[in-house]
């Protein structure tokens, strides 16, 4: 009979680190910030705190994802700890399934999972999570050469209850995380120049440094003309208030092409206002903007353009987690406006073709725990739809 082997933290660190670095290459570059030393690490990834092991290794990065990642999501990169148990509040759950998290990076892990191209940029700590998390985004085939690591903020941790219907409330573990610490001089301007989309949340408008990052990243995107899609994700817990929420969403309301709501968020964001009702949803609408969705869970989506406004059914599931639904659906869509080079945007029978499919992208993620773990791909997709046109 073989004795099991107990690995200490830092040996458990040391595999982690083992499956992310390639020996063959020792080349780095050092930055220098008011805050602490970042170390660029060819190809990409930088780590940002004191020194440490990763000065003189190399982070592999994906291979030449780069050079063809048409979406580029910005923000919170997590763990997400998910009640084995649902209907139970966090004291009394018996057991939490770990799950890698956070809007922005689902969306990206979203968009290679039905076969597209996407980059993540954001920060995560320099610790066994962040490594994780890391690795997860690479296996998934995301660029990550934007992604940060620091030495002194730890990775965000999330722990959800799962509702009986499987809606969600969450306790946070950021005082601060590393997402909340990145700097301006941190972004990979050349990553973002390059892609077609950016797309991003309004977590990371919450606090500085962070704040700032997230306005010069939009800025470097509008200014090459790339198309922004904002999705709010709203999470109030993590708001100082529910104004300081309401503002902070909308001062760059006015800046995205593509705006994604919930129900609730429409309710939210004016002030009460009957969700259900078009006139409502079109108070939200600026001039600039190409195309609003609002998702209405189980019962589908709305969608609102400059000629057209309509709604599309979503399918019949069996939901035991809805986390990450909003992901999986705003992945299917942004895979389909780039697929179609935007042309859906001025044609309503395609765009209803591709809110169908982001439709059956969200379901099928609900019939899962946690949320990059129940993203689909696309054979899975059309197996679902393929059942309901029968």
């Amino acid at each position: 009979m073989q004795q099991a082997i107990l690995l200490s933290p830092n040996s458990r660190l040391l595999l982690l680190k083992k499956s992310l670095i390639d020996l063959r290459s020792f080349t780095h570059k050092k930055t220098s910030s008011s805050r602490a030393n970042t170390l660029a690490v060819s190809p990409g990834i930088s780590f940002s705190g004191k020194a440490s092991w990763i000065s003189s290794l190399n982070i592999m990065g994906s291979e030449n994802y780069f050079a063809n990642s048409t979406v580029v999501c910005f923000g919170e990169l997590l763990v997400d700890f998910v009640p084995t148990v649902g209907g139970l509040s966090l004291a009394d759950a018996p057991a939490f399934k770990k799950a890698p998290g956070g809007a922005p990076a689902n969306v990206a892990v979203g968009i290679c999972r039905l076969g597209g191209t996407a980059a993540f940029v954001g920060k995560v700590g320099e610790d066994e999570f962040g490594l994780m998390l890391v690795n997860v985004l690479k296996t998934n085939k995301v660029e990550v050469k934007g992604v940060r690591f620091d030495a002194d903020a730890r990775t965000a941790l999330a722990f959800v209850t799962l509702k009986a219907d499987g809606e969600r409330e969450f306790m946070f573990y950021r005082n601060p995380s590393a997402d909340m610490v990145m700097r301006p001089e941190e972004l990979d301007v050349e990553l973002i120049k390059h892609a077609k989309v950016f797309h991003f949340g309004s977590i990371s408008l919450i606090a500085e440094p962070t704040k700032s990052t997230h306005m010069a990243a939009m800025k470097i995107a509008k200014d090459a003309e790339i198309l922004l899609s904002y999705d709010p994700n709203l999470r109030l817990p993590l708001w100082s208030s529910p104004v300081a929420a309401r503002e902070g969403i909308m001062s760059i309301w006015n800046q995205a092409d593509i705006i994604k709501v919930s129900d609730e968020e429409v309710n939210f964001l004016t002030n009460g206002g009957d969700e259900t009702l078009d006139d409502v949803v079109f108070e939200l609408w600026h001039p600039g903007l190409k195309l609003l969705v609002v998702t209405d869970g189980p019962e589908g989506c709305r969608y609102y353009t400059p000629d057209f406004h309509g709604k599309v059914e979503s399918f019949k599931v069996h939901p035991v987690d809805t986390t990450g639904a909003g992901d999986a659906f705003m992945a299917g869509l942004l895979s389909k406006l780039v697929d179609n080079d935007f042309g859906l945007l001025h044609h309503e029978g395609k765009l209803r073709d591709a809110l169908w499919f982001a439709n059956a992208c969200g379901a099928i993620t609900t019939t899962e725990r946690g949320a990059i773990p129940a993203l689909p791909d696309t054979e899975t997709v059309l197996r679902l739809m393929s059942k309901e046109s029968m």
